[in-house]
């Protein structure tokens, strides 16, 4: 039909008839750009993850995700709509929600029928173990990213050359705490010690810390909460902090439930730091710099709720996905993984400065918020931190500590 067309139009003159291919020339684009490459982000996560249980969402302990983050995903997509557009392609995210570990295996065929590659795990730590394992060769190819464990075993001995980390480690939360306590020559500390696991982990990270920013643990003492009357003394905040010589009290409890009673029930006036109080995170709800204000509103108004650190991990998980893609639209998997994890793509976090991947470990370099509930008072690396080369690495696992092996 455009063919006749054309033709009955050149009877009618040689002007008309370069108009007419010139028209058919500058619909030919367009045509080609409608239809973009598309790639497809699976958000997976468990369904009885404890982490959600009711329960705890309703608590909203000090630095535990108040939702599920699939909404912070599905806004990254939207931030990243117009510059992948312009690259050609497309980005979507699709949410898989895991009845049990069991159904792994089938979650990940279903996802390779789709062809998807990228995944933003929001997983316990046993499950995403058993992800990242199984990833690369049930779909063929995998870019994993953790977007919710801050366990320093994933950035070392367990770590893998496909996983990624956007949540930041443990190490990395407590470094910053440091770094803030020693700027403020608060130096001697009362560690309040939990009896799980993750408290365990918390407080070595907190040691490691102290010894590398020269701050005093004055003594380290166990709490507990129990229905036990034997065990009492083990919960009463003012005998635990009865001794005088600290300038603050840091409290390990992954759990939050004895954490959010600390701050203002001790016996001496000291701040409260780690778990409750003065915390390190990744994002705080009001950050007012850098674009912060316009992305937490944007999230408000989708999900309904604050964003948490969590929600932000899960955001720049997706957010690194178009960066990639952008960078290299035709790049397959491992180049994508070299490009991220050799640090030369960047991605704006809206914390100030561009961040990158770590090579060594698969970590984001990210700017960590020191805060309490109703705001943000420092930002680590403090002023005066030096490092030899990118100062953002004074926090976490340095490349010569680093235990992980696994390159991509």
């Amino acid at each position: 039909m455009a063919h006749a067309c054309l033709s009955r139009q050149c009877r009618h003159g040689l002007l008309a008839c370069m108009l007419a291919v010139a028209g058919l020339a500058a619909v030919a684009p367009v045509a080609a750009a409608a239809e973009p490459g598309g790639v497809t982000v699976a958000v997976i996560s468990l369904a009885g993850d404890e982490r959600y249980a009711s329960r705890r969402l309703e608590r909203a302990y000090p630095g535990h995700p108040q939702g599920r983050p699939m909404d912070a995903a599905r806004l990254a997509a939207e931030d990243a709509a117009v510059e992948l557009q312009t690259a050609g392609l497309t980005l979507k995210v699709r949410e898989v929600l895991l009845a049990d570990a069991q159904a792994l295996p089938k979650a990940l065929n279903e996802l390779k029928a789709a062809g998807v590659h990228h995944l933003v795990a929001d997983l316990p730590v046993t499950e995403m173990n058993q992800l990242v394992r199984a990833a690369p060769a049930a779909l063929g190819g995998a870019m994993v990213f953790n977007a919710g464990l801050d366990n320093d075993a994933l950035r070392g001995d367990q770590c893998a050359a496909h996983l990624l980390h956007t949540f930041p480690s443990r190490q990395m939360l407590t470094d910053s705490l440091a770094q803030y306590l020693a700027a403020r020559s608060w130096r001697k500390v009362l560690i309040l010690q939990g009896p799980l696991p993750g408290d365990q982990l918390q407080g070595e990270a907190l040691m490691r810390s102290a010894r590398r920013y020269g701050l005093k643990i004055t003594q380290t003492r166990p709490f507990k909460l129990s229905g036990d009357p034997r065990e009492r003394d083990l919960s009463n905040t003012r005998l635990l902090t009865g001794e005088r010589e600290h300038d603050v009290v840091a409290v390990m409890d992954s759990d939050g439930e004895f954490a959010r009673m600390l701050p203002y029930a001790t016996q001496w006036p000291r701040p409260v730091v780690g778990a409750s109080g003065l915390m390190a995170a990744a994002w705080h709800p009001q950050w007012e710099r850098n674009g912060g204000p316009q992305l937490s509103r944007r999230f408000q108004r989708l999900a309904r709720r604050p964003m948490q650190s969590q929600d932000w991990a899960a955001w720049a998980a997706v957010k690194a996905v178009a960066a990639v893609l952008v960078d290299e639209p035709n790049a397959g998997i491992p180049r994508q993984l070299k490009r991220l994890r050799s640090g030369a793509v960047y991605l704006d976090g809206f914390k100030g400065p561009r961040l990158s991947f770590r090579p060594w470990d698969g970590q984001l370099r990210q700017p960590i918020f020191l805060s309490h509930i109703d705001g943000v008072v420092g930002l680590a690396p403090l002023d005066g931190v030096l490092h030899p080369t990118e100062v953002m690495d004074t926090l976490g696992v340095d490349e010569k500590e680093s235990t992980c092996r696994a390159r991509p």
